[in-house]
């Protein structure tokens, strides 16, 4: 009997392999004789575990060597904090606001500097993205941020912006929390990247930035020790405790992408993942997704019925085939299918054939 295919935004889906392999090491990892959540931070055992997931990390997104990758806590809600504290210099901050995420984000800057609205696409309900040339950049900012898949409304950037040829010189900050992993990174328009791990790369507990490294030493002094980018790159990550556990099945996630890949490998399957879905709803009479066709997230796919009142029965519906948490964000209704690197695409063919078999014989 196969496992329902879980379409959760986050905490999400994990690749079954690695969910086996965890549990096989559960009590002890290559005879260790401890669970990797009862090692030091500080043994050999879990630096060897931390070492290779830099590494492979590293690998799979080609970051480049002027990067560092620093493994930390909070999440994106905390990196709204966390990176003004060290970025915005307590100065004018460009924020381009696409959706929910970059919203709070937008908000949260408040507190450390002045964030200017370069950009935003509420007016039309976060269905769009604005182009880049008509954004109002800031003279002299520290940074822009950008959040280049928006979990909530389902809208994606399939290309970073670049700030040079727009006639900025300000770092670009990218929340990629909920599509790092699925397709490739152009690091040459990146000043700093950051993600929380519980969409795409692993368990909860984990926040992944990767900041170029000029960037380090520019905190505000009420910025804390354990949330300066500096220190934590200068320890290496640990100084303080880091989220041992989730960095072990994080590095166990990055092996199993290199199985699959790599990278590459892996945008071709979420591209005809999402071709499969995206056709489903925009032949149906039933289904209705309202975001602009060149910006739909190939990670998060919100749809509508067009008879809300049959919302209740689809999600009922859905749990007896096994299609598990498809109720769409709180904030906006409907329906949404996150359907990660790690939901195979027969998960996406089971959706679309219930889909159908429910707009034919219930609707």
């Amino acid at each position: 009997m196969r496992r329902p295919f879980n379409f959760s935004a986050g905490p999400a889906v994990m690749p079954q392999e690695v969910l086996s392999q965890a549990a096989s090491e559960m009590l002890d990892w290559h005879g260790s004789g401890m669970s990797v959540m009862e090692m030091s931070h500080r043994g050999k055992e879990f630096i060897s575990i931390y070492e290779q997931a830099q590494a492979d990390l590293r690998e799979l997104l080609a970051v480049p060597s002027q990067f560092k990758i620093l493994f930390m806590q909070g999440g994106g809600l905390a990196e709204n904090a966390i990176v003004p504290l060290n970025l915005s210099k307590g100065g004018t901050v460009d924020f381009v606001v696409s959706g929910s995420w970059s919203q709070k984000s937008y908000i949260e800057a408040r507190k450390y500097g002045t964030p200017q609205l370069a950009a935003s696409s509420e007016a039309d309900g976060f269905t769009s993205l604005s182009d880049p040339t008509t954004w109002q950049l800031s003279k002299n900012a520290s940074y822009l941020h950008i959040c280049s898949n928006e979990t909530i409304h389902g809208v994606e950037y399939h290309e970073l912006p670049d700030l040079k040829a727009l006639g900025s010189q300000a770092p670009l900050v990218v929340d990629f929390s909920s599509h790092v992993a699925s397709r490739p990174v152009d690091w040459s328009r990146v000043g700093l990247a950051f993600g929380g791990a519980q969409k795409n790369l692993g368990p909860a507990g984990l926040t992944l930035v990767v900041i170029r490294e000029d960037l380090l030493g520019q905190a505000l002094p009420i910025c804390p020790s354990a949330f300066n980018y500096k220190t934590v790159a200068d320890n290496q990550s640990m100084f303080n405790t880091p989220p041992t556990y989730s960095i072990y099945v994080a590095g166990l996630v990055f092996q199993w992408l290199k199985r699959q890949g790599g990278i590459a490998a892996i945008e071709a399957r979420n591209k005809a993942k999402a071709a499969l879905l995206y056709d489903a709803i925009d032949n149906s009479r039933l289904y209705l997704n309202k975001v602009a066709a060149n910006c739909r997230s190939r990670m998060n796919v919100p749809f509508f019925l067009r008879d809300e009142s049959r919302n209740d029965a689809f999600l009922a519906g859905a749990r007896e085939h096994g299609l598990l948490q498809l109720k769409g964000h709180k904030s906006v209704g409907g329906m949404r299918a996150s359907i990660y690197n790690a939901l195979p695409i027969e998960g996406v063919q089971a959706l679309v054939d219930y889909m159908r078999e429910f707009e034919q014989t219930r609707a």
